[in-house]
């Protein structure tokens, strides 16, 4: 980069931090954007330094949705804060079966995070956000005293397309249909506890974080007439299915031995009296579909990448109570309920 005379000293991404000038509006907050931020994130929407982007979007209706982002550890196998914020959001989008269009971005800052922690979150949001094809084109950044924050928090706001025909919504799930995982449970929340409490195991247990629009795209272009789509990330695949009994009015049957939890994620689940159905995942989805298209659909999540381990696991029955209930691998059955309390903080 050449030197700008308008900021003598450059920052000194190696051992500067972040002070509170870095949040006044002013000349060090200008270059922070500028030397930062436009540097990695570098978009012709976000580079004319407006307040807002403009654009015009493409023909279908329009999805918006927002997340906020306050993971602990800021860095974890498999990801980091900068990542998580692209991909977490860009799926809540997606599983409208829109086609993501661009990001907005806010950054909490705490008054002494390194820059150089910073830089490398930004680095990986671009990253992410380049590779998804998803570009963040507007943004803010406010600056906290130290010991108000925590280092950095991320909220990310996305805008999509849905096309013409596509209705997929959690209150469309009917009795009969069927429910497929698109791979293994548990992945992102055991790998964010490991990094936290210095677990160490066998095999290194990685985030599965992930963009998902792309699988999500091919699966609309298999079976137009998906009925729900949601990726089960706080209170993971338990939860989720609750949501979505809840808003359909329906019941959820499904079967253990169908559900894919990793070999190391079930053992580290045993070890730390967790339940793998009930911790969070950052790239896997639920989908429900009527029972005639199911295995066209399942074909279709298997020939993606990210969808390679895809599994039918149960189906919507009649139930008024709305229940998610479950046959064990024992042959026994038992209800699966929302989640009380929060079985792990901080996780995304």
């Amino acid at each position: 980069m050449t030197p700008d005379r308008r900021f003598p000293v450059r920052l000194d991404l190696k051992k500067g931090a972040v002070d509170m000038s870095h949040g006044s509006g002013g000349r060090a907050m200008a270059q922070l954007i500028g030397e930062l931020f436009q540097r990695y994130l570098d978009h012709e929407l976000l580079t004319l330094g407006n307040d807002q982007a403009l654009f015009t979007p493409p023909p279908g209706r329009l999805v918006m949705s927002t997340d906020g982002h306050v993971i602990s550890p800021l860095f974890f196998p498999g990801g980091d804060i900068g990542s998580l914020s692209v991909h977490g959001t860009i799926n809540d989008v997606a599983m409208s079966g829109a086609r993501p269009l661009y990001l907005a971005a806010g950054f909490i800052l705490e008054e002494g995070f390194p820059l150089a922690d910073l830089a490398r979150i930004v680095e990986s949001m671009a990253r992410a956000a380049n590779t998804a094809g998803v570009p963040v084109v507007t943004g803010d950044t406010k600056v906290v005293e130290r010991g108000k924050g925590d280092g950095v928090f991320i909220t990310t706001t996305g805008i999509g397309v849905v096309p013409e025909g596509i209705l997929i919504s959690g209150d469309r799930a009917e009795p009969g249909d069927v429910i497929l995982v698109s791979g293994s449970m548990g992945d992102h929340g055991v790998a964010i506890l490991s990094k936290r409490e210095n677990l160490g195991f066998e095999t290194e247990i990685r985030s599965d974080s992930a963009a998902l629009h792309e699988l999500v795209a091919a699966m609309i272009a298999a079976v137009p007439d998906i009925h729900c789509l949601r990726d089960p990330t706080r209170g993971g695949l338990a939860t989720t299915l609750n949501e979505l009994a809840q808003q359909s009015g329906v019941g959820m049957q499904i079967r253990e031995d169908a559900i894919p939890v990793h070999p190391e994620v079930a053992a580290a689940c045993e070890l730390l009296g967790l339940d793998p159905l009930y911790v969070a995942n950052e790239g896997k989805l639920i989908a429900i579909c009527p029972p005639d298209k199911a295995g066209r659909l399942l074909d279709a999540m298997q020939a993606h990448p990210l969808g390679a381990e895809s599994a039918i696991i149960g189906e919507v029955v009649e139930d008024p109570h709305r229940f998610v209930q479950m046959e064990t691998g024992f042959g026994g059955s038992r209800i699966v309920d929302w989640l009380a309390g929060e079985q792990l903080p901080r996780i995304c």
